[in-house]
């Protein structure tokens, strides 16, 4: 009897390929609009639809870039461990999960709202379209920001329909937000990106100006969400849970500093500040 030669690509975990802990950057967020959209509790069917969509689009984005960055990820000593460059799962895969996932969020749109239903294909552009930008501009990490604050607007769309005033300023704050946090993912492949020739804020600036920078962009968006909450008539719950954030924030910001090569501890601290957002936002809206 021969020994295993180890696991199929079929056996491979898809919890791995498709890293679903990293949804606790956004889905935390996605939670606390359709909250305050819906002033309250949403419909089941309502919640179910957009977290399906959210959930659906994150992984349609995820598999898309897995397939789409390959030949890049093989270069790279971060991600020569991924599922497509160590062959535990085929390129055809990766694209086939893309676009069914993308496939699911034009369905969970339609059952929400026409208007919904119609700019889904703007979604599914933005999602796909940030695979290909880091080869063509620094500016990718502001398109990332740019995905990342379609989130309120779809909510609010998905809930009701139109685009509150509340849901721009929340927008603005997810930009800043997500522009900081791939400047941070971006600061721990600086090397590798521009051995492949690819480019982010880091490489257009250097490593120390675009660290300086994220304090920046982290202050503005807490004063982006500080309109969010006011345009929204948000009780005093959520200023709170904001003043936490800024707490972890500076903590996260000021150990950037301290050890400009460990970016792996800020990007597990944006899970406690999204989750901070999400409880200060229920409290504000659910606490008599």
């Amino acid at each position: 009897m021969t020994a295993s030669a180890g696991p199929t690509p079929e056996r491979a975990s898809l919890w791995r390929f498709l890293e679903f802990q990293n949804l606790g950057l956004n889905l935390p967020f996605a939670l606390a609009f359709i909250f305050v959209a819906a002033v309250g509790l949403p419909t089941w069917q309502q919640a179910l639809l957009i977290v399906v969509a959210l959930v659906a689009g994150r992984n349609a984005g995820h598999s898309f870039n897995r397939w789409a960055d390959r030949r890049y990820d093989a270069l790279n000593p971060r991600t020569a461990s991924r599922d497509l460059v160590t062959g535990a799962r085929s390129p055809a895969f990766a694209l086939a999960f893309a676009f069914a996932n993308a496939a699911l969020v034009i369905v969970a749109a339609y059952f929400l709202n026409p208007l919904a239903f119609a700019l889904s294909p703007v979604a599914i552009a933005l999602i796909f379209g940030y695979s290909y930008t880091k080869r063509y501009t620094a500016w990718t990490t502001v398109f990332l920001g740019v995905a990342e604050a379609a989130i309120p607007i779809a909510v609010f769309i998905a809930i009701d329909g139109r685009v509150p005033s509340e849901a721009w300023a929340a927008a603005v704050g997810l930009v800043l937000w997500g522009t900081a946090f791939e400047t941070i993912h971006s600061l721990g492949d600086v090397d590798a990106d521009r051995a492949a020739g690819l480019r982010s804020v880091p490489v257009a600036l250097g490593p120390d100006r675009a660290r300086a920078l994220v304090p920046a962009l982290h202050a503005a968006a807490l004063v982006a969400f500080v309109g969010f909450g006011w345009l929204a008539n948000l009780a005093w719950p959520y200023y709170v849970g904001l003043g936490l954030m800024g707490a972890v924030i500076a903590y996260l910001d000021l150990e950037l500093f301290r050890s400009p090569s460990e970016t792996r501890r800020p990007f597990r601290l944006h899970f406690v500040l999204s989750g901070l957002f999400l409880a200060g936002t229920v409290l504000a809206i659910f606490l008599p």
